[in-house]
């Protein structure tokens, strides 16, 4: 028997929503949403959602504000048309990353987005490897905060790399590096970065840990310019590391981002389809792999009114060496 509820798709997460309809078996509203001349945005909910639960698949990649105000204007609609209940799906929340007032006179841009969700009638928030664990908090309705680490891992090891040593970017990153290091069995190194300002790059400037005659795999929540991660490239092959791959949650890669790519020590840069753009043509080097099972177990979890604390346990997600 199917499910009762609405899984609708915006704009900026019409491939995602998609593959999760097709997980799920679930028939997808696919909403209308008009970019009027001057940029002003105009959303339609196609069908009757009165008295039903509905999940609103819209991610906050490029262009975030177009596609946060996209979000609101959604949550608004659906609200405004009776649904018992809205889900925000956000697989990639942009705003995360402005989680603290770490400078004179500055906004803390999550909590502002936090509040804005609420304001506008979300009850739910399901998103995917937060840039700041805390911002959960910035909600005070439930935000579930998927992690990509299983599927990312599967891909990683149906490369068959071998002699594998995961980095760290920093280590800020340590933590869910040391994650990744325990799926897949490899050591743990920590490269040391600093950032002088609010461009889109850091730079490595120490590395701790053996890299020498190992493959490499960096990690890390999410990528706009790849250039800190072609710069850790480049260390860890003057290291001694034999190869250098990555794997990044979110790939919010522009042009200039996949010709650094081409150019780099990084034989290839897994992502997950968090992101979507229509426009970019993606190096032979990117990998995309697909989070719709993820998001759709939890769909179906939380419309059936079932704990999705299964999701987060390795137990519930086969081990890469275990050959299930």
């Amino acid at each position: 028997m199917r499910e009762d509820f609405i899984l609708l798709g915006g704009s900026a997460s019409r491939r995602l929503a998609r593959s999760i309809a097709d997980y799920l078996d679930h028939p997808l509203c696919e909403g209308e949403t008009i970019r009027f001349s001057e940029g002003n945005l105009f959303v339609r909910v196609p069908e009757n959602v009165r008295e039903r639960d509905v999940f609103l698949v819209q991610s906050t990649g490029i262009p975030a504000n177009d596609n946060f105000m996209e979000l609101l204007f959604w949550i608004d609609a659906l609200n405004r048309a009776s649904a018992a209940s809205v889900t925000v799906v956000m697989p990639y929340f942009s705003y995360a990353k402005g989680d603290k007032k770490d400078e004179p006179r500055v906004s803390i841009r999550a909590r502002v987005c936090a509040d804005a969700i609420e304001a506008a009638g979300a009850d739910r928030v399901v998103t995917m490897d937060l840039h700041a664990p805390q911002v959960q908090g910035f909600f005070r309705i439930p935000v579930d905060d998927l992690y990509a680490l299983p599927v990312l891992c599967e891909a990683i090891k149906s490369n068959q790399l071998r002699d594998l040593v995961v980095v760290a970017p920093d280590a800020g990153f340590a933590k869910k590096a040391r994650l990744f290091g325990q799926r897949l069995r490899a050591p743990l190194a920590i490269a040391d970065k600093h950032r002088s300002d609010h461009s889109e790059s850091a730079e490595v400037i120490d590395l701790m840990g053996d890299v020498s005659g190992h493959e490499a795999l960096i990690v890390d929540d999410f990528t706009i310019s790849a250039g800190t991660l072609v710069d850790a490239a480049r260390v860890l092959m003057d290291r001694g590391a034999s190869s250098v791959y990555a794997a990044v949650t979110h790939g919010l890669l522009t042009d200039e981002a996949v010709k650094l790519l081409e150019g780099s020590p990084i034989e290839r840069l897994f992502v997950t389809d968090t992101v979507e753009s229509e426009s970019l043509e993606l190096s032979t080097r990117v990998e995309v792999v697909s989070v719709a099972r993820l998001f759709g177990e939890a769909i179906r979890r939380i419309s059936r009114r079932e704990s999705i604390s299964v999701l987060f346990e390795p137990s519930y997600w086969p081990h890469p060496d275990s050959g299930k």
